[in-house]
């Protein structure tokens, strides 16, 4: 078991031709790695419901089975367990699974679920562009997924960054966030300019939960704090329901009343963009409020 520590930042479309460009990533070795995932769960949703993830992912000819538990995020960082493990020479169910490796995890979130009955139930398709980032003391892995979610026949885009951390301190990865956002280049010429992006909290497994199960509806009330604000838009931006863009844009109001004077104009400018109905992927304001309120 190993904790995996991550920054998910959601891209708008034009980011990822950006990315490429970045002058902090031109001089950096990239490998492109195409990855079918494969969850699990139960009928009724079961591992949904105790918030944990099993899949199964191909990598060229090989398969490597994954347990992931509920993530704890914050401002886009998030911190979850991780069992990882081959299973290409390992005894395997009629659904392609593990199940022994799974009852030797004893998991307490397995505890209760009869694993026999775990069964397909939603993909991922995407296409992964990795860096690998070292300075100091740092270590980091720099992933660029492009691809879809799949749900029977419906689809969700999968279009972001993750800066996974593989050795070094958590802060490294605001850092370089700061600097990939910050600094980012045109495909088109050698002009710098921000890139469009913000923090996300929801998981791809979270995303296709929702997507198989339906989102729920805003909550009558909430807690006003910057990671409720990106929930918000997180679920406004997958679901298209017109109330979490309501609710994204009165969080950011109520959020703007309350802290201090120099963190205003960034929270009045994301409800701005939430108010015309456009997300907002001003990364640089997103930044400011992390540093201030995450």
């Amino acid at each position: 078991m190993s904790d995996e520590i991550e920054l998910k930042l959601a891209l708008a479309p034009q980011a990822p031709a950006q990315i490429a460009e970045h002058p902090l990533l031109r001089s950096l070795e990239s490998r492109t790695t195409p990855l079918g995932n494969q969850y699990y769960d139960t009928p009724e949703g079961a591992l949904q419901a105790n918030r944990v993830a099993l899949r199964v992912r191909r990598l060229g000819e090989r398969r490597v089975q994954t347990l992931k538990s509920a993530a704890q995020s914050q401002g886009g960082l998030s911190t979850r367990g991780e069992w990882e493990w081959p299973i290409d020479d390992v005894e395997r169910n009629a659904a392609g699974l593990d199940v022994k490796g799974l009852h030797e995890l004893a998991h307490p979130a397995l505890a209760a679920i009869d694993l026999e009955r775990l069964a397909p139930v939603f993909a991922t398709d995407f296409e992964r562009r990795t860096w690998r980032y070292r300075q100091g003391d740092s270590d980091i892995e720099i992933a660029l997924d492009q691809g879809e979610i799949i749900v029977g026949e419906t689809r969700l885009p999968i279009c972001e960054l993750e800066l996974e951390l593989k050795q070094g301190q958590p802060e490294q990865l605001w850092m370089l966030a700061e600097a990939l956002c910050g600094t980012a280049s045109s495909a088109s010429n050698e002009e710098t300019v921000a890139l469009p992006a913000r923090p996300a909290n929801h998981s791809k497994a979270s995303r296709a939960g929702h997507l198989r199960s339906g989102w729920p509806a805003p909550p009558p009330t909430a807690t006003i704090t910057l990671d409720a604000l990106i929930d918000a838009i997180d679920t406004w931006q997958d679901s298209g329901d017109s109330a979490w863009q309501r609710h994204a844009e009165q969080l950011a109001q109520r959020l703007a009343a309350q802290v201090a004077s120099d963190h205003r104009p960034a929270l009045t400018r994301i409800a701005e963009a939430l108010a015309r109905q456009a997300c907002p992927w001003n990364s640089q304001d997103w930044l400011a409020l992390r540093r201030a309120l995450a």
